[in-house]
């Protein structure tokens, strides 16, 4: 089997190192996804290319395929005329990515108010946390009609 995609060497393995930190996944894992990104047609990467190509064995490519399977990453395919299963990047992901990063700041405000009222009820004030609030506030407002263009 031959790779049905070309690949930059130099920009894989910057995208591997720079996935696997961001989406904390182990190597196998990192090198799928970033394998993925220069499958630009979305013709799809069967399973059997992965084992070939990153010389893994059969269980190590499954196991980093259901991770990033279930982690909404990728998405898989089967054609209707074969039984292979067909791999993708999941278009759909950076919009889920933002909206959970959003759903984490406002867990996040949430908290600093609750805070923010215990303090004022026992004589505290901090200029630095109502800084630090409001920053938070502009940044899920820009995220939100941001991911609304999406």
């Amino acid at each position: 089997m031959h790779k049905s995609i070309e690949i930059d060497e130099k920009i894989f393995q910057d995208a591997v190192k720079f996935y696997g930190t961001v989406f904390n996944i182990p190597p196998l894992a990192s090198k799928i996804y970033a394998y993925l990104l220069f499958d630009y047609e979305k013709v799809g990467i069967p399973f059997d290319e992965f084992v070939e190509v990153f010389s893994a064995s059969k269980s190590s490519v499954s196991t980093s395929i259901s991770l990033l399977l279930n982690a909404e990453l990728i998405i898989d395919h089967n054609k209707m005329d074969e039984r292979k299963r067909y791999f993708f990047i999941n278009d759909g992901y950076k919009k889920i990515r933002f909206e959970k990063i959003v759903q984490k700041m406002k867990d996040e405000l949430k908290l600093l108010d609750d805070l923010d009222q215990f303090k004022k009820n026992h004589n505290g004030y901090d200029e630095k946390i109502e800084a630090y609030k409001a920053l938070l506030n502009k940044n899920i407002i820009n995220i939100q009609e941001s991911l609304n263009k999406l």
